[in-house]
């Protein structure tokens, strides 16, 4: 399967529907990008994420922001939510006997959310856990080496996540990473998840600000600012 990006904010994205992202997701290994407009946001002001993202073997459009702002410049590119996508490539590695790593958050959570996984997926293997509360990457990613799981789940926030991952995929040439964000909170427990209407519309980031006003200043202004950077794109050439 051929893979097609476009750029946004200079960022590679791939343009692939649900489906076909999962497909081309499970015959490659590397790095997978699930991007946000925070993480644009981010990316635009450090060089290092940015070519992190660019050089990520998939990357999907993780929020609505970021459909919009494609929408903005001509493509029409759904959103993929990432913990739906992470859910379904957990699913694949279970009907395959193929083991997975959850690395990230905080312990209880981490036990928490595999706990879980394991009692809806009888037959997955899940071979190492670690909490994201470490400051020896290496020591990390030895360990995980000496399992070789074909699917390593990382919740350990931007950019710290894309970082970890970008260091560990070439030590480890057999296995996907995902960035997950706070997939482990919803999948433990801990955090209910926003409804199927708020799912549909794209619009889980508002019922978590609803729920936890505290996210408020996270989103705002980055939200609005990221459609007026991609307008500015769209109407401004680079480098005018």
């Amino acid at each position: 399967m051929e893979r097609k990006t476009v750029k946004l904010q200079g960022l590679n994205i791939d343009t692939f529907n649900f489906e076909d992202a999962l497909n081309y997701a499970s015959s490659i290994s590397g790095q997978v990008v699930t991007i946000n407009p925070e993480m644009i946001d981010n990316a635009v002001n450090n060089q290092d994420l940015a070519n992190i993202i660019n050089n990520a073997e998939l990357v999907i459009p993780d929020g609505i922001g970021v459909q919009l702002g494609l929408k903005i410049l001509g493509y029409n590119v759904k959103r993929i939510a990432g913990i739906e996508f992470s859910h379904q490539m957990i699913k694949r590695c279970a009907e395959n006997s193929q083991s997975i790593a959850l690395i990230g958050a905080k312990a209880e959570v981490v036990n928490k959310a595999k706990e879980e996984i394991q009692k809806e997926f009888n037959n997955l293997y899940i071979t190492y856990v670690h909490d994201g509360y470490f400051e020896d990457d290496a020591k990390i990613i030895d360990e995980i080496k000496i399992r070789q799981p074909r699917l390593v789940l990382c919740a350990l926030g931007s950019p710290k996540q894309e970082e970890f991952i970008f260091k560990a995929k070439n030590l480890l040439p057999e296995s996907l990473f995902i960035g997950v964000g706070g997939s482990f909170d919803v999948w433990s427990g801990s955090v209910q998840r926003a409804p199927k209407l708020y799912q549909k519309l794209g619009l889980e980031w508002l019922y978590r600000t609803i729920k936890e006003p505290k996210r408020f200043k996270r989103i705002f202004p980055t939200l609005p600012l990221f459609v007026l950077k991609v307008l500015k794109e769209k109407f401004i050439p680079r480098g005018v």
